[in-house]
């Protein structure tokens, strides 16, 4: 299957009040709960999610992969198991052929998913974590705070550029 790309801007403005889809600055810092929340979009994942069963059913796919990991569980209700087993299971009666949501990291670290690319020869340096969107990654934001902390514990050099 060839990667797609699809343009869902239009729905953009639909979800608001949140600082990654808002007016509203993107807090700086390590992760925590109240200074994160900003950053939760409105069902972000569940119309994600939904999307690419219904671009899996099409094309014939039995699986969707979806790459929650433990550390987002306390931020984002969206990331958690159970919501996970709950899209789960509507995706397997949502159409006439059942769908898969697969999310092998629900339980792991990204220091840990990071180790298991390292092993892969992943290229890192064609991901983006950052949150704000610039040119280069900011390092001071949650996201970045945390992909940094993974390198960091896995001994390797982030090969990303950072303001």
């Amino acid at each position: 299957m060839p990667h797609k790309i699809v343009d869902i801007t239009a729905i953009h403005q639909l979800l608001l009040g949140s600082s990654l889809t808002d007016d509203i600055e993107i807090p700086d810092g390590h992760y925590e709960e109240e200074s994160m929340k900003s950053t939760m979009v409105p069902n972000r994942n569940m119309i994600m999610i939904s999307l690419a069963v219904g671009y899996a059913v099409s094309i014939g796919a039995g699986f969707v992969y979806y790459g929650a990991h433990s550390g987002d569980h306390a931020i984002y209700p969206d990331c958690r198991p159970e919501f996970v087993q709950k899209m789960a299971d509507v995706a397997r009666i949502a159409n006439y052929e059942p769908v898969e949501i697969v999310a092998p990291f629900l339980n792991s670290s990204k220091g840990e998913i990071l180790a298991q690319g390292l092993k892969y020869d992943l290229d890192y340096g064609k991901t983006w974590t950052c949150y704000k969107g610039k040119e280069k990654a900011c390092g001071k934001c949650g996201a970045c705070q945390e992909r940094l902390e993974a390198f960091e514990l896995n001994n390797a050099i982030d090969p990303l550029s950072y303001e």
